[in-house]
């Protein structure tokens, strides 16, 4: 590492050059990444969904319904033409009305009532409109642009829509706020007014070059271009401030700048490197998600931090060293002094706090894994239009979702039956297929090819079936269940699919998808703490101290009796302990090399009270980012992910601040006798 160190700081001007073209570069290429805004993609390739939209998108022109749309008061000739400029939209593949269900030639009061209401409800008309992938963004605007604004659009694919539009720039609110809180944090507990000025440079470089090498990848999903950032921001700042701190620890003790570089990077690295191995470790877990928004969100993540912990030790080198005029001339006392008393109080709080904890971690680790979990995006913010056209249409038509079954071409009258008897389930408003709309009577050699299309492909016949529930819930997946146990009595061969198919398919994933992730990110990150401390009793309690802040910030939903995304609940269980586990580090650390000279207790009391600013300040800027997620975004993920990130950030610094100390004590005489080459100092009883 040494020898590193020297070429970097004898190099320092080409280092900064490299960087700075790297991303110059990788900003170019980062407005090129394509964005994916669909979650069912994410699904593993033989999940039953996921191979439905195969033999679909091969065997029909349109795919499943993905759009609701309402126009007020309007006639039914109007209607009509209506229907005809919607299917005239670039980007819708089909358009289904009432004409598609029964006779317009007869009067609608001699029809199936259910039927036409579905449709057709006091002057006000709900045509179901299937939009291309890819295109829902331009497809969606053309048809406000169509209707207008009084009228109303949801669905699918007018969230995706929605999203697109303002994804970026809530990611760039976002870091609106972000930096500035940074900036004021660091300005506190900084001695120069340029050293912050250093830290964002080096992680915003980081930043965009990991950024900007999703390119290669091809794409990225919407939920990773809005937490990555932000989280690799948040989370590696403290490799920068540990690094410039000894930095200014070593120039008291040489005039040389270069001799004192050299050394504190060689001094950063082992300490920046465990805290950057648990990091990832933690990140890398996500991989293994079948789910592959795991992956795409993880591996992301693990550049990010792999392109964080290059640019500290490679970049902030060289760039302070350019600076290092400057910092001299812009020396500050420090604003926010030492916390001189911290050890004794959080010390006199051990017993109290240890209780509460005992107390609390029982039923918060069987409520963390009992709330009511969204698996999708949940309902749009009512404050938005989205949220707004959602509500009106519900009010009007009732809450509607589509699921598609096909099932093998050939056999009219089993279409029939099985048609028949969907029609007759609870919360099945209307089924659509070419035995009960058109009839088993006439040939289909009859009909247009326009209408055919819509049952018949070369081997399948579609069978649409119209719900009244919710895209996802108990009743909406009891239902998708139902559907499919009853199409698997009549065929041997079925294929169903559908935005509430989907989130069916994505729940049986995702839970399965738990205990693999954890165990996974416990036992790397725990084989981490092993080499670290060559430790056995060190990784359980650093272990259980994380988890059980992340188990109380798990519950606090089901308490409160409030929904959680499920994938919020995946991914914060992996972030808040691959994030927060450096603060245990950290105290521990420095306590094991304080008991070599000195008592337990004393050793922890300098501990926590030269220590507790620098966790304290890098805990504060990650809730500030996870907060800021909350606050400035729309999507209900990344917004959930952005509270639960914020509030276990906060609990997991209580948990380091107050119960590891008392563990420490505790269990101090067993740490010593399971710690290889242990050599505590010896306390004389007096």
């Amino acid at each position: 590492m040494e020898r590193i160190a020297r070429k970097v700081t004898i190099h320092r001007k080409l280092v900064v050059g490299i960087f700075l073209v790297l991303t110059c570069i990788c900003a170019v290429l980062m407005t090129k990444v394509k964005v994916n805004y669909t979650l069912a993609d994410y699904l593993p390739e033989d999940a039953e969904s996921t191979v439905a939209l195969k033999v679909m998108d091969k065997e029909f022109h349109a795919a499943v319904p993905n759009e609701r749309v309402m126009i007020y008061d309007v006639t039914l000739p109007e209607a009509l033409e209506y229907k005809e400029q919607l299917e005239a939209i670039d980007g819708v593949d089909a358009v289904m009305w009432l004409d598609d269900v029964v006779n317009l030639k007869e009067p609608l009061e001699t029809q199936d009532r259910d039927t036409v209401q579905s449709y057709y409800r006091d002057g006000n008309a709900l045509f179901t409109v299937t939009v291309h992938k890819g295109k829902e963004m331009d497809a969606t605007n053309a048809v406000y642009e169509l209707i207008g604004e009084e009228n109303a659009v949801d669905g699918d694919a007018a969230s995706n829509a929605f999203s697109q539009k303002i994804s970026v720039k809530e990611s760039m609110n976002a870091m609106m706020i972000l930096v500035p809180l940074i900036i004021v944090i660091l300005l506190l507990t900084s001695s120069s007014w340029i050293e912050p000025v250093l830290f964002l440079a080096t992680i915003g470089i980081s930043v965009l070059i990991n950024m900007g090498s999703n390119f290669f990848l091809g794409e990225i999903s919407y939920i990773t271009q809005a937490i990555s950032p932000i989280l690799q921001m948040a989370v590696s700042l403290d490799y920068a401030i540990f690094l410039l701190h000894n930095f200014e620890e070593q120039r008291k003790l040489t005039d040389d700048v270069e001799s004192a570089m050299v050394k504190a990077m060689h001094l950063a690295f082992p300490s920046v490197a465990a805290s950057a191995a648990t990091t990832l470790f933690g990140f890398m877990a996500l991989m293994f998600m079948r789910f592959r928004i795991g992956s795409d969100l993880g591996l992301n993540l693990v550049k990010g931090i792999i392109f964080s912990y290059l640019s500290v030790m490679v970049f902030l080198p060289a760039l302070t060293l350019l600076c290092c005029g400057l910092i001299d001339r812009t020396k500050h006392r420090k604003l926010i002094p030492e916390l001189k008393r911290a050890g004794g109080v959080l010390l006199k709080l051990r017993i109290p706090a240890f209780i509460v904890v005992l107390l609390l971690i029982v039923p918060c680790y069987l409520a963390q894994a009992r709330s009511n979990f969204i698996y999708g995006m949940g309902e749009a913010n009512a404050a938005m239009k989205l949220g707004q056209d959602s509500r009106k249409i519900n009010e009007v038509f009732g809450q509607s979702t589509s699921v598609v079954l096909l099932v093998p071409k050939g056999d009219m009258a089993k279409e029939l039956l099985l048609s028949r008897e969907l029609e007759k389930m609870d919360h099945v408003n209307s089924v659509v297929s070419y035995a009960v709309s058109v009839g088993s009577t006439i040939p289909p050699g009859y009909l247009d090819s326009r209408i055919l299309d819509n049952f018949y492909s070369e081997h399948y016949a579609r069978i649409v079936v119209d719900t009244d529930t919710k895209e996802e819930g108990k009743e909406a997946f009891d239902l998708v269940s139902k559907i499919r146990k009853t199409a698997g009595s009549y065929y041997s061969e079925y294929y169903s699919c559908g935005q509430s198919t989907n989130l069916y398919d994505m729940k049986q994933v995702v839970s399965s998808d738990t205990k693999l992730v954890n165990g996974i990110a416990i036992a790397a990150i725990a084989l981490v703490l092993f080499l670290t401390f060559k430790s056995l009793l060190i990784p359980v309690i650093l272990l259980f101290i994380i988890e059980a802040a992340i188990w109380i910030n798990l519950s606090v939903p089901y308490f409160a009796g409030n929904s959680l995304v499920y994938i919020g609940f995946l991914v914060i269980n992996t972030v808040q302990l691959g994030a927060t586990i450096d603060y245990a580090i950290f105290i521990t650390s420095n306590y094991m090399n304080r008991r070599k000279e000195m008592g337990k207790k004393e050793a922890i009391t300098g501990v926590l009270n030269r220590n507790l600013i620098a966790i304290m300040t890098s805990a504060l800027i990650l809730a500030s980012a996870g907060f800021c997620l909350k606050l400035t975004s729309s999507n209900p993920i990344v917004a959930e992910l952005g509270l639960l990130l914020g509030r276990g950030t906060f609990l997991s610094l209580a948990m380091v601040a107050v119960i590891l100390p008392m563990l420490l004590l505790l269990l101090d005489k067993a740490i010593g006798a399971v710690t290889y080459h242990c050599t505590f100092y010896r306390e004389v009883k007096k």
